[in-house]
């Protein structure tokens, strides 16, 4: 049984640590950007390094009392925090932004957990790498919490999730003890690799603190297009003969549905369609190439030979970065726009590429079969995932369709299940998706995840509630 954060189990707290690493939660720390929880009131700690968090840790499970880990709050899916429970100890690492390290000869940065992921896209920069991790929050978004959920992001297709940037992490265990696992190999086969199950573990199993992250060859020269295409079936078969083309220095390919271009139209007037006339499909094609290659070259030739096959009905290439970044201000302000009209139902998931055509077709014939709703799917086809939102028509708000929002969740992830898919593809599980775990999860892996935690984490005081339900 967990402890709430009496004054008195507060006072032992703030006695671990010196007086101004502690404040009491206000707005930021309760709160979640799809307003979807409230947390409860608690203290919050903003420990100077990781000595400190072993410290709060020990005293946290001697008193058992819930820590929640939290980074930059910009979690989609509750796990930052605690609308039920004993109020928790908030353990928030925004002073533990530093870059520790830098071995641009070995293609490797060492940050802290705090670290905002635009910083750590600079601090590579600065040493003409690249950390390809980029993601709409990323001005906020810290490492820690992107390691933590496993972020995915619009360089997935070439890169790989965070799990896949990864070399090494440093965090402290439930018990308090610290974990130095804070490698710069490529290769460590000497028994179970921590590392990457605490990745993913939304803060359920230790507080990551620092992490050795992979960079990258920056590409010396980078393309990017917007291509019109018939359907999703077409924009998947752009992608194969996108590889002929270039092979794997496609950076990204998104899929954007003109419901997108039109929620835009509505709330974010200043973003620039380029269409004159919106497509019903269209995909964000970006190549990263290096050497004397001219990226521009290669997507022109992908334009004419998928306009050859049938693929391509119009497109543009952009000839400088103001042209791209206005391509990709698109992209990326259509989850604002979306927020702004308000959901009724959002979905995240991943299911096969061979099954993404059939997917958004059959979904749309299931909603349509409920009642009248707007669309807007899109995201990261290269990779399978899409996200799959259901809205009001004007006219009406999502309160209108409270009664229904189970129900389309319901059918949505049922179908991504038939599909062989994935109810959670880039957000993670936190507390919005612990029944779908359970509902589409595999038995044995449930069991296995059950006791581990109940292994690392006896006294279950590691954001309980989150991935797996508190018990």
């Amino acid at each position: 049984m967990l402890n709430s954060l009496t004054p008195d189990v507060a006072e032992k707290l703030r006695a671990t640590l010196p007086a101004d690493r502690f404040s009491q939660a206000d707005a930021q720390h309760l709160a979640e950007p799809r307003g979807r929880y409230e947390g409860r009131a608690g203290l919050v700690a903003r420990p100077r390094d990781t000595s400190e968090v072993a410290a709060l840790v020990r005293a946290a499970a001697e008193a058992r009392v819930p820590v929640i880990p939290y980074g930059g709050g910009t979690g989609l899916v509750g796990g930052q925090v605690a609308p039920e429970g004993p109020a928790p100890l908030v353990l928030s690492l925004e002073k533990m932004s530093a870059i520790r390290a830098v071995y641009p000869e070995e293609n490797v940065l060492v940050a802290e957990a705090g670290a905002i992921l635009a910083d750590v896209q600079a601090a590579a920069e600065g040493v003409d790498r690249l950390f390809p991790l980029s993601l709409a929050a990323e001005g906020s978004a810290r490492i820690g919490g992107n390691l933590a959920t496993n972020a995915g992001g619009t360089g997935v297709l070439r890169y790989g999730n965070a799990r896949d940037l990864c070399l090494g992490v440093e965090a402290v265990l439930p018990s308090g003890e610290i974990y130095h696992g804070l490698s710069r190999l490529r290769k460590d086969n000497t028994g179970y690799d921590l590392r990457h199950l605490l990745i993913g573990a939304e803060g359920t199993l230790g507080v990551i603190t620092a992490a050795s992250l992979k960079l990258f060859a920056r590409p010396v020269h980078s393309g990017t297009a917007l291509f019109q295409v018939g359907s999703p079936a077409a924009a998947l078969s752009l992608l194969a003969l996108a590889r002929d083309h270039v092979g794997e220095n496609v950076s990204a390919f998104e899929l954007i549905h003109r419901q997108g271009f039109d929620f835009l139209a509505e709330t974010l007037p200043q973003v620039r369609n380029p269409w004159a006339e919106t497509p019903e499909w269209c995909v964000l094609v970006e190549v990263g190439m290096s050497g004397g290659s001219v990226p521009q070259e290669a997507l022109e030739k992908l334009f004419e030979s998928a306009v050859e096959q049938g693929l391509v009905a119009d497109g543009m290439i952009a000839l400088n970065e103001t042209q791209r970044d206005d391509f990709w201000t698109i992209r990326e302000s259509i989850p604002e726009a979306n927020r702004r009209i308000g959901s009724v139902s959002s979905h995240d998931i991943s299911v096969p590429l061979g099954a993404l055509a059939d997917f958004i077709a059959e979904g749309g014939k299931r909603i349509a079969a409920l009642g009248q709703f707007r669309i807007n799917c899109f995201g990261h086809v290269g990779d399978g995932n899409l996200h799959y939102n259901v809205f009001p028509m004007p006219g009406k708000t999502r309160a209108d369709h409270m009664d229904e929002r189970d129900e389309i969740k319901r059918i949505v992830h049922d179908l991504v299940h038939e599909m062989n898919g994935s109810v959670s593809a880039e957000h993670g599980v936190g507390r919005l998706k612990v029944g779908d775990l359970e509902r589409y999860g595999d038995p044995a892996k449930l069991a296995a995840m059950r006791a581990i935690k109940t292994a690392l984490d006896p006294v279950g005081i590691m954001n309980p509630g989150a991935v797996l339900r508190a018990r």
